[in-house]
């Protein structure tokens, strides 16, 4: 009960640090006691990290990714705690999409593959996710995750996604990023930025050298966003049916919202109203959030689903002014 509790706390501590790193978009950097671990094209997951001690009587420590995570995870020095990234914020979503909402309760929300649906809609903000998967002959529902992100702001369209992947390769870069159409080309260094010329306040960093970054977009939001594949461990456990032709790489996302009206919708944006009742059973292993007609979407920048707040010109003209 005692590691347990310690556990906890150090969560707890991170997401306090994060948080408050998120508050300030004008420093995209994360905090200087983090390191991120990216096992590498040979699989080994164990890695030597030097944590930085400013009282000096921290030994050195080896660090792993736990199994959850097996091909990215986040380290706080010192000691060597690790964390998945989707463990980060608040509005998080990993796997098969496990959402934790804006009151704080896990959810799922399975979707359906090759569909888009509205996570976000309000009035200047407007967040779509296209979901990929797998049929298991033996269940009523495909597997599902989100291959990538649609992001609508005044009249700009942002575009983050993973590229479908064969054999997958942590060394390799599978993100694809857009604005507007053109793509974004972020060198591939740890810290390395992208700032839009369009909206200076929009901007892309670099978390690790491949496949995980941070947007920002000032006063808004601010996304973390990992590229990872489904490992062959957990398709034999799960019997999700990756194949040497397809490593399911999907998207592994941290959200953090600035100013969301008390209308926001879809499904991850109603949880951040202040009227929202939380219907589902909290107490099951798996709540799972149904009503997918309701977010359907035509195509990953469509604003037409059932429960849309997209498009309201007053919000849109708000948020270019924010961002600038």
């Amino acid at each position: 009960m005692a590691r347990g509790a310690a556990v906890v706390a150090a969560a707890a501590a991170l997401l306090v640090v994060v948080c408050a790193a998120a508050q300030a978009p004008s420093s995209p950097r994360l905090p200087s006691n983090y390191h991120v671990i990216n096992p590498g094209r040979f699989g080994k997951r164990d890695q030597q990290l030097s944590c930085t001690d400013s009282n000096g009587n921290k030994a050195v420590c080896m660090a792993k990714c736990d199994k959850r995570c097996p091909n990215q995870c986040i380290v706080m020095c010192p000691g060597c705690k690790t964390f998945c990234m989707c463990d980060f914020y608040p509005g998080v979503s990993c796997g098969d999409p496990r959402f934790t909402g804006g009151d704080g309760n896990n959810f799922y929300f399975h979707g359906k593959k090759d569909n888009d649906f509205c996570i976000v809609s309000d009035a200047d903000l407007h967040i779509n996710a296209h979901f990929i998967g797998k049929r298991n002959p033996a269940m009523s529902r495909d597997f599902t995750w989100i291959q990538a992100l649609g992001i609508r702001f005044a009249d700009h369209r942002l575009y983050m996604g993973a590229l479908k992947t064969a054999k997958w390769n942590s060394d390799v870069d599978r993100l694809e990023l857009a604005f507007d159409g053109a793509p974004i080309d972020v060198p591939a260094d740890l810290g390395a930025r992208w700032e839009s010329a369009a909206v200076p306040g929009l901007t892309v960093t670099r978390t690790a050298a491949t496949n995980a970054v941070r947007v920002q977009l000032a006063g808004v939001l601010d996304i973390m966003a990992n590229v990872v594949p489904i490992t062959e461990q957990d398709s034999r456990i799960h019997n999700y049916g990756v194949t040497e032709e397809d490593s399911l790489a999907h998207l592994d996302l941290g959200f953090k919202f600035y100013d969301l009206s008390d209308d926001v919708h879809g499904v991850l944006g109603q949880t951040y109203r202040s009227d929202y009742v939380n219907k589902l059973s909290v107490s099951a292993s798996m709540p799972v959030m149904g009503g997918a007609p309701s977010y359907v979407v035509s195509d990953i920048f469509s604003t037409d689903c059932a429960v849309a707040r997209f498009g309201r010109r007053a919000g849109i003209s708000m948020v270019t002014g924010r961002a600038n």
